[in-house]
């Protein structure tokens, strides 16, 4: 599972005035990622807003992703959901040709016991034609799933093959990657536990700021890989503001101000959701400028 080690990105679906998807800008935005050095990309993940896309818009930003990556980059496609059975027959239909694995949650808003989330787990790891990489966020979910079950599902079940731990806690990150079997990649689910994680033995990242800064992300990501802790702290230090911004108003409105910055997209979001206030998106803008400032 090489190729999911480094930085991968949780593409956003970015909008038009009118809320329908812009499929030129998310063909800007993978080929911004490609050209960023960017190792792999996430597609229809919480950050896409997969919540509010309809069967079509879904199939449209595959269509579109596949097409622009054009072979270039792994694909990973977020399968998942609180109703297994429904997640089964979604793995049962879908065409996973051009994926080379599916992220697939943690059942939210269920709340599960943790023998729940492994037998959740099972059904799908005995479904997937894929490899499969978990995510644990409970910050989303509502239910965290412990170390104890991860491992367990890790040793089980050799197609699944990572975790996407977004828990927030290096002490829980730290025990999977103690007693992980072999070839199993723990990777960073928050920007800023990312770097942390690298240098605790981890894999890497699937990033929402790093699509909007490719370059300087992976760079850090891989100077972590390469164990140069320090010049790796310093892009962490740098972007450290950016981290903490983009989500000040809930993700995707954050990293959707960066590209509006950058003129590859609208920061439109969709209803519950709401665009960054222009207070934030003056402090992502100055952040932005002080970025360019210092690479001069």
């Amino acid at each position: 599972m090489e190729q999911f080690v480094g930085t991968g990105v949780a593409l956003v679906t970015p909008f038009k005035d009118d809320f329908s998807v812009d499929a030129n800008a998310l063909a800007k935005i993978v080929e911004y990622n490609i050209q960023g050095g960017t190792d792999y990309l996430v597609v229809l993940g919480t950050t896409a807003e997969t919540a509010t896309l309809s069967p079509a818009d879904k199939q449209l930003v595959v269509d579109v992703v596949v097409r622009t990556n054009a072979g270039r980059l792994p694909l990973v496609l977020g399968v998942g959901g609180n109703n297994t059975m429904a997640v089964v027959k979604d793995l049962q239909m879908l065409d996973l040709s051009d994926f080379d694995a599916i992220l697939s949650v943690s059942p939210y808003y269920n709340k599960p016991t943790q023998e729940g989330i492994y037998q959740h787990f099972k059904k799908i790891a005995s479904t997937s034609p894929v490899p499969i990489i978990l995510y644990n966020v409970p910050s989303r979910t509502g239910s965290n799933m412990l170390p104890e079950t991860t491992l367990r599902l890790a040793q089980d079940f050799p197609n699944i093959v990572a975790i996407k731990e977004a828990c927030g806690e290096m002490a829980q990150i730290d025990k999977i990657i103690q007693q992980k079997p072999e070839g199993f990649l723990v990777i960073s689910g928050d920007d800023s536990t990312a770097l942390p994680t690298v240098l605790a033995g981890g894999s890497g990242v699937i990033s929402v700021l790093g699509q909007g800064l490719p370059s300087l992300f992976s760079e850090m990501i891989q100077l972590g890989l390469d164990g140069s802790a320090k010049k790796a702290f310093q892009i962490h230090h740098t972007l450290s503001p950016l981290m903490g911004q983009i989500f000040e108003e809930g993700n995707p409105a954050g990293i959707k101000s960066i590209f509006e910055h950058k003129g590859i997209c609208t920061a439109a979001v969709r209803l519950p959701l709401v665009e960054a206030s222009q207070n934030l998106k003056e402090k992502i803008n100055n952040s932005l400028k002080k970025l360019d400032k210092a690479a001069v």
